[in-house]
């Protein structure tokens, strides 16, 4: 067994500044285009734009934190880690594969639920959605390249989806519903917020990616752009889901699955929403992997690098056996999570990641001379003196 293996990517945890930024944009929002539109309307109603734009801004702020302490070194975040708490960093790594696997409790729920109630005509049997734990394990045991190429993929297997869906709901769309603006107390506003703070922490499902990534000239304009888009296409999609159903969105669950259905055309076509549902359910599957593959890789890179496809196993294994028993306790879940539990993912979420400012720069050698401008100048200094 090696403990705490070496922080350096590896080839197949090699991702490029685009494939983070479509991670951000295209993978990211779809977790919250499937429940979260219901509960910002059960609190905020009318002005659930405004909890999910506080929550934007403030994902905005961490990542722009977090990519300024990267540009610091050319060193990853990573290597500056483990440079500056040597062994110490497995603390870090197995504190945050438990987090991740915390984190992915309520996807994993949420794509459970949805899965039956889109997928299946009839009741399904106990162990249908065993076979996304195979996919599960598959993509765990790749690396974070996978997560680079699956992001490829979703520019088409979410924007086209979603402008269709988005597209055929306009018509049906009075965006009046969202009116007055502000017509909601501040208190519930702010419960909105509040309780839907586990769909919206974004940042901590990009940091593993950047803490493994060499920034490149360009790429922090990226990242930020892609996320920005991400938001944009979000807060469009709530518009819209509360103009269709207004005083009734609270009871919509799976929202993008059921806000196209009123397109007058269905009655001649039939339900080909449908399509582009399936498509952007591929997306929330590699949402749903997120969690688990980052738990897996801390796991593996802290004790067991030669066999990850044995931890990818093990680990997707006990995420099928937990929603297999705990399937029927969603609610009390659910509850738990968001409605107690949701400080943790202001501190380990949004808060831990401001600490990686404080790293050291670490500036690398060359031809075994320091090139850092502290050390250039005492060469200078020292020079005169002679």
């Amino acid at each position: 067994m090696q403990f705490l293996s070496s922080a350096t990517p590896k080839t197949n945890d090699a991702i490029c500044g685009r494939q983070i930024a479509f991670t951000a944009a295209f993978i990211l929002p779809a977790l919250k285009l499937l429940e979260a539109p219901a509960l910002l309307a059960r609190y905020a109603a009318g002005d659930l734009l405004l909890p999910a734009l506080l929550h934007f801004l403030l994902q905005t702020a961490v990542l722009a934190v977090v990519l300024f302490a990267l540009s610091r070194s050319k060193y990853t975040l990573l290597e500056r880690l483990q440079r500056a708490f040597g062994k110490g960093a497995a603390v870090f790594y197995i504190a945050f594969a438990a987090f991740f696997l915390f984190v992915a409790i309520l996807p994993l729920l949420d794509l459970e639920k949805f899965t039956y109630a889109v997928f299946f005509d009839t009741a399904p049997t106990t162990f249908s959605f065993a076979f996304f734990f195979f996919f599960a394990a598959f993509f765990c045991s790749k690396g974070l390249t996978a997560i680079g190429r699956c992001a490829d993929i979703c520019l088409f297997l979410f924007l086209f989806p979603f402008l269709a869906l988005t597209g055929m709901s306009l018509a049906e769309t009075d965006f009046s519903n969202l009116l007055p603006l502000f017509g909601t107390k501040f208190g519930d506003t702010m419960s909105a917020f509040t309780y839907t703070t586990p769909h919206f922490s974004d940042v901590i499902l990009l940091l593993p990616l950047l803490a493994n990534y060499r920034p490149k000239q360009g790429d922090t304009k990226k990242i930020l752009i892609g996320y920005g888009a991400g938001g944009i296409c979000t807060l469009f999609f709530l518009a819209v889901f509360f103009g269709v159903y207004s005083s009734i969105a609270p009871r919509e669950h799976y929202a993008f699955a059921k806000i196209a259905q009123y397109f007058p055309a269905l009655d001649v076509l039939g339900r080909i929403d449908l399509v582009f549902v399936y498509l952007l359910s591929i997306v929330l599957f590699f949402h749903a992997c997120l969690p688990l593959q980052y738990a897996t890789d801390f796991i593996s890179r802290t004790f067991l690098e030669r066999h990850k496809k044995y931890v990818a196993a093990a680990v997707c294994f006990c995420a099928f056996l937990f929603v297999l028993f705990f399937n029927r306790r969603y609610n009390a879940i659910y509850a738990l999570i968001s409605g107690k539990l949701y400080p943790v993912f202001w501190f380990i979420a949004d808060m831990v990641p401001l600490f990686l400012l404080f790293l050291p720069k670490y500036t690398p050698k060359t031809n075994g001379k320091n090139t850092s401008k502290k050390a250039v100048k005492k060469e200078a200094q020292r020079g005169i003196a002679q």
